[in-house]
């Protein structure tokens, strides 16, 4: 090898050494809990006043960087995170691609209106002045991520959460029962050995509170990060999975009865915090890992009436192309054993066994409500078919939705190289 060098020198050509290419992590927090609270909103109609708080809302972002590839994955305690509101964040970040910084939701139902959901009368009661200081407090989480980054080596593993964490509503054992987990170790500074981040990948809806009770929480998933941050320290980071109709907190009791306590917010949280701290603690480390990212635009036609509405009338002012046709950024990451595809909205479990079965990774994992959050993605077989899809049907932007997405994310798939080949 240093002959090779040697020669490439003489001849004037620049080497740049693969191990020149050093694998750095940054991660950084932003409280958005909003002071006064603002109303709940947990979908369409007109958002609850809130009274009290359990729990903070934040944004929690991360930075992998390796040569000259950076990409941020971005984690915000709300509903959704539209990306009319995304894209202003990554107009302002610096040294990172837009279309390399994935933002997601945690998809909690007891936080503010960020689609600017309007009632019958056109009228929506969404905070615009919090909603662009959210969109700065990710910017600058993302800027502090990106400042602080250091070298790292990660612990990648997926394995099925065990005990009462989630269930399916509509059809109980039809869920995906796998946690998985990104835990970035710095290997250099005072916090060597210690996690700079742990990423949990779960699909589950936060909505053991709901948006009814006048309560604002970032429901279950604030306790899972402190869990996590006070176990092991670092920053805990949280993207839900494929979610939808209905997977659902699993907080059921005896003779049908639920609770809908923070307690059970911290009980839940806290045993899905245990088991990837579980999975992920015994994995050897990947050093020196690859990173690659890649982006791919979908176009969706809005056959709903309801969701044409509610991208026509919200304030926000959702671009709409013509036809009434929305396009989404879809992003598929290799990070070391682990592959990443992002779903813009909340795909059914069978979408999402369907994709992790053609994805070419070990740790094949599934971020929904990322880059936008378009509403229920079901299949057209599923779609309108039985009684219980009748709310996500019409919730939904139309019957090929999920066919569109799953048609150009095989494609991507197809068209990107494989994750790294640890075992």
């Amino acid at each position: 090898m240093k002959k090779i060098v040697v020669a490439l020198l003489f001849f004037g050509l620049t080497v740049v050494s693969v191990s020149a290419q050093v694998f750095k992590v940054g991660a950084a927090v932003r409280l958005i809990t909003p002071n006064p609270l603002l109303p709940v909103s947990g979908g369409i109609g007109t958002p609850k006043k809130a009274v009290e708080a359990k729990g903070e809302l934040f944004v929690r972002a991360c930075v992998f960087e390796r040569g000259s590839t950076r990409v941020a994955i971005v984690s915000v305690d709300n509903l959704g995170w539209p990306s009319v509101l995304g894209n202003k964040s990554r107009a302002l970040i610096k040294g990172i691609p837009p279309e390399n910084i994935l933002i997601g939701a945690t998809h909690t139902h007891s936080g503010p209106d960020a689609y600017g959901f309007p009632n019958e009368k056109g009228e929506s009661f969404a905070d615009l002045p919090y909603l662009d200081k959210c969109v700065h407090a990710i910017a600058d989480a993302v800027n502090e991520a990106l400042a602080t980054a250091s070298p790292a080596t990660l612990k990648i593993a997926v394995g099925d959460a065990k005990g009462q964490i989630a269930y399916n509503y509509y059809a109980p054992a039809l869920y995906d029962p796998r946690c998985g987990v990104i835990q970035a170790i710095a290997t250099s500074g005072t916090n060597t050995g210690k996690p700079i981040v742990t990423l949990v990948n779960y699909a589950i809806h936060p909505e053991v509170i709901g948006s009814d009770r006048g309560i604002l929480s970032p429901d279950l998933c604030g306790p899972l990060c402190q869990r996590i941050e006070s176990k092991v320290g670092g920053v805990a980071l949280f993207m839900n999975g494929a979610q939808g109709g209905m997977v659902t907190a699993d907080n059921r009791r005896e003779n049908g009865k639920e609770a809908n306590t923070w307690e059970e917010c911290i009980r839940i949280g806290e045993l899905l915090a245990d088991e990837a701290l579980r999975i992920v603690t015994p994995v050897e480390p990947q050093s020196n890992p690859t990173l690659f990212c890649t982006t791919r635009n979908i176009t969706f036609p809005i056959e709903s009436e309801v969701m044409k509405y509610i991208v026509k009338n919200s304030p926000l002012k959702y671009p709409i192309a013509a036809g009434d046709k929305v396009v989404a950024q879809v992003n598929l990451l290799n990070i070391g054993s682990a592959q990443v595809l992002t779903i813009p909205g909340e795909a059914l479990p069978n979408i999402g066994y369907y994709l992790k079965r053609h994805m070419h990774a070990h740790v094949p994992l599934l971020f929904g409500l990322t880059n936008d959050a378009f509403g229920y993605m079901l299949t057209k077989v599923d779609f309108n078919s039985f009684k219980r899809y009748e709310y996500i049907s019409r919730t939904s932007l139309g019957e090929n939705t999920a066919e569109i997405y799953m048609d150009e994310a095989l494609k991507l798939i197809a068209g990107s190289p494989k994750a790294d080949d640890y075992k």
